[in-house]
């Protein structure tokens, strides 16, 4: 076949290999000098594109570079894993944040020269992933990371994984030129660590379709095929709406839809999207004209179903994806595709290799498709085109560049001066954490919800039930469930805890009842303004934070009812717990003006009462210090980041870093200010009695400020806040029960107060919850010099 100018062997390594200074021809000529390479990601037989991928790069690497022996960490989300080939010789537990650390040790004793990693957001355990930054910050030899997937705006979480993920590795690839400028514009990734290595592709033969028509029983027949795992995003929809007009001009075509449903898919919502399509091509009278293929096929076969198609389409909703095996898949078996312009097809479609759709649009698509088989000679020029490029695509040329990549990496990694040993100190080490117990949580719940009080351990019915207590319960079982502690139990308390919310709320006045009886009687008109605040601060947790769809919903529906009325709201903790839950909601649901135009107003108000309030020896929001108060700094220090209002932000830890001062004991501990008289300006402060409450506000406020700043000293501060639990405190006595996991009431002048009632017991293991993912998100220890 003849060369092609500006082959993509060009656009792949000119652009990017060379910038480093070193000469790749010189590398071909000389060899590589790898010895051996850990594949770092998913594997088959996991179902899933990165395991696809993972699988054919290995074994493309290992058989067209023998003298490197590759093996395959794999990642298992499923307990008992897979049954894995033999080159598997480690699994990491999705989940288990040790797993990685002594995957890590694994890699390092076994004489890896570089570490490939596959980076997707969603295959690795921990917030964003990012149980992934224990095992790439622990290994001692060049990191080579490939990016699945890149957000044009990523959230905090993300941004910090990914920034990190970016430092500790030696060099970063990328599918395409928009993933490369996205590395350099969104995440500050330096240009010269960016190699540009095309998706690689199995090397299908340019034949005749009809050739492999007969095996499917479609002989005689124009076949359509979108192939690939099945979920909602795939827009197959729009495709069944689109075939009515194709068939009135081809009657004989037939659409083929290969793959199983995603697995995440068939967890949450089973075949519900394969029926509803199913539904749908009866509804538009063309099932006689769709194949649906509800099976995983194996590698040969699916390029029998790629040579068999006449046209591809790939009807994807989501613009922001970067990279499409598939579409890499069919593109590079020379067919012509007719796609919906996400990232990656806008890129490889270009320059008359394929035909570009809007997103949902059924009639574009029906048009450009008859377009195509009307006319043959500008289909078979595009396939041509598609093919020409899709040579430097196969795997033998991908594999070829990663080579080339590693052996970048190893001689720049010689220049690195590396930590061999990742010893610490006594001060260097995070304390660590209790165990995290359920069984007083569990036992202060009924079907109800959570008592508020408790006589010792035992709950106290005569006390009844409150929203307050309830909301805060509902935002911990979501926090466990992120933990993936005790999982079953969680989901059954939060959903005990979603439902007393749910029925806490009053349609007529639009606000929430915050006391009832143990018979299920509510005590008041309506609450008070902080425990509706409570509770739609935990509403927005159950939107933006919570995996189950049940929850988001419920949460979501609830809080746009509750949402309108804060406004009319007087009290500053009030306005602080709001804040922080539609910070939480618009995570998810970052389109919704109201909440955004509530969010804007509830900061002006913030902000105006520090102006008035504060003084140059009491920066503070009002004259006294009283209960919940970090929760106020807390607030601004979280929307001015989230806005980049700077003076917000500047203002909330500002006034955070004064609370710390004043809430730290002469002797160092912690010490919150006591309910005994609170602080008023000019006065002493109370030292009793302290309440837990405090300490986990304080513990939650720097936690944010810390994640915000990367300044270790708020990381010092919240593990201050969090050790007065554990005695570090005025009296040196646990406030925290070992046996049964909850917390006793308050700290008293002279002994501890037995009882642990909800509050207290909620404020603990909510500080205990935010220690812990903080803690999995591997960025708090101190790094010796090197």
């Amino acid at each position: 076949m003849p060369s092609v100018p500006d082959t993509p062997r060009k656009r792949f390594e000119s652009a990017s290999l060379t910038r480093t200074g070193y000469n790749k021809n010189k590398l071909v000529e000389t060899g590589s000098k790898i010895q051996r390479v850990a594949f770092l990601g998913d594997y088959l037989p996991r179902k899933c594109g990165i395991a696809t991928f993972t699988s054919d790069l290995l074994t493309s690497v290992a058989a067209g570079h023998p003298q490197s022996q590759c093996f395959a960490v794999p990642v298992n989300d499923i307990e008992g894993g897979y049954e894995y080939p033999d080159v598997v010789r480690f699994e990491i537990e999705e989940q288990d944040l040790t797993s990685y650390q002594r995957a890590a040790d694994f890699i390092n004793i076994s004489n890896v020269d570089i570490v490939c990693v596959q980076h997707e957001f969603g295959i690795y355990g921990g917030p964003a992933g990012r149980h992934l930054l224990a095992l790439v910050r622990d290994l001692t030899m060049p990191v080579v990371t490939t990016f699945h997937t890149l957000l044009r705006e990523p959230n905090d979480t993300q941004r910090r994984v990914m920034q990190e993920l970016i430092a500790h590795s030696t060099r970063l690839v990328v599918m395409t030129e928009r993933g490369r400028q996205m590395l350099q514009d969104v995440y500050n990734a330096p240009a010269t660590k960016i190699d540009l290595i095309p998706h690689g592709i199995p090397d299908i033969p340019f034949v005749d379709p009809n050739y492999y028509k007969d095996q499917f029983g479609v002989e005689g027949r124009v076949v359509l095929l979108t192939f690939g795992l099945l979920s909602p995003n795939k827009g197959i929809e729009h495709v069944l709406n689109a075939l009515p007009q194709i068939l009135e001009e081809f009657p004989d075509v037939v659409y083929v839809v290969l793959g199983a449903t995603h697995p995440h898919e068939l967890q949450e919502r089973g075949e519900a999207y394969r029926l509803s399509l199913e539904i749908l091509a009866k509804k538009n009278k063309v099932e006689k004209s769709v194949i649906f293929y509800n099976r995983f096929v194996e590698l040969e076969e699916l390029k029998e179903f790629i040579g068999a198609a006449d046209l591809y389409i790939t009807p994807y909703l989501n613009e922001a994806q970067i990279t499409s095996g598939t579409l890499a898949y069919a593109f590079g078996a020379g067919k012509a595709v007719v796609s919906t312009p996400y990232w990656h097809a806008a890129e490889l479609l270009a320059e008359e290799r394929g035909i570009l759709v809007p997103f949902g649009d059924s009639k574009a698509i029906a048009r450009e498709v008859v377009g195509l088989l009307r006319d043959a000679t500008r289909r078979h020029a595009i396939r041509k085109n598609a093919y020409r490029l899709g040579r430097e695509m196969v795997w033998n040329n991908v594999a070829r560049l990663y080579m080339h990549c590693f052996e970048l990496a190893r001689l720049q990694g010689s220049f690195l001066s590396r930590r061999l040993f990742a010893t610490r100190t006594l001060d260097q080490q995070p304390r660590e954490l209790p165990e995290v117990r359920l069984d007083h949580l569990s036992r202060m719940t009924d079907s109800t919800g959570i008592f508020q009080h408790a006589i010792l351990t035992v709950p106290n019915f005569s006390e009844g039930y409150s929203t307050d207590d309830n909301a805060r319960a509902f935002i911990l079982a979501l926090l466990l469930d992120e933990l993936k502690e005790e999982p079953e139990r969680a989901r059954t308390l939060a959903t005990t805890y979603a439902a007393f919310l749910n029925h806490a709320f009053d349609s007529k006045t639009k606000r929430f009842h915050n006391q009832m009886s143990f018979d299920r009687r509510w005590l008041d008109e309506q609450g008070s303004e902080d425990s509706h605040a409570r509770a739609l601060w935990a509403l927005g947790v159950g939107v933006g934070r919570s995996p189950h769809r049940s929850f988001q919903i419920m949460a979501g529906q609830l809080f746009a009812r509750a949402l309108p009325v804060v406004r009319k709201f007087t009290s500053p903790r009030a306005w602080a717990f709001c804040l922080i839950g539609i910070h939480e909601y618009l995570c998810r649901m970052s389109g919704d003006s109201l909440a955004q135009q509530t969010r804007e107003a509830l900061i002006a108000r913030l902000m105006d009462i520090f102006d008035r309030a504060s003084h140059p020896d009491w920066p503070w929001f009002e004259e006294e210090l009283s209960y919940d108060n970090a929760k106020l700094a807390h607030a601004l220090i979280l929307s001015g980041h989230a806005t980049g209002q700077k003076a917000v932000f500047e203002r909330g830890l500002k006034a955070l870093r004064w609370l710390a001062g004043v809430q730290t004991s002469e002797s160092g501990y912690f010490r919150p200010i006591g309910t005994n008289g609170f602080y008023h300006r000019g006065g002493i402060p109370a030292t009793f009695d302290q309440q837990p409450i405090e300490a986990q506000a304080m513990v939650s406020a720097c936690l944010e400020a810390y994640r915000a700043t990367s300044d270790s000293w708020w990381y010092e501060q919240a593990q201050r806040a969090f050790d007065w639990f554990l005695g570090w405190n005025d009296l040196g006595l646990e406030l925290h029960s070992v046996g049964s996991g909850g917390c006793r009431d308050a700290l008293h002048v002279d002994r501890v107060n037995a009882n642990q009632g909800a509050e207290s017991t909620l404020a603990f293991l909510l500080s205990l919850a935010e220690m812990q993912l903080m803690l999995n998100a591997v960025t708090v220890f101190n790094e010796p010099a090197l």
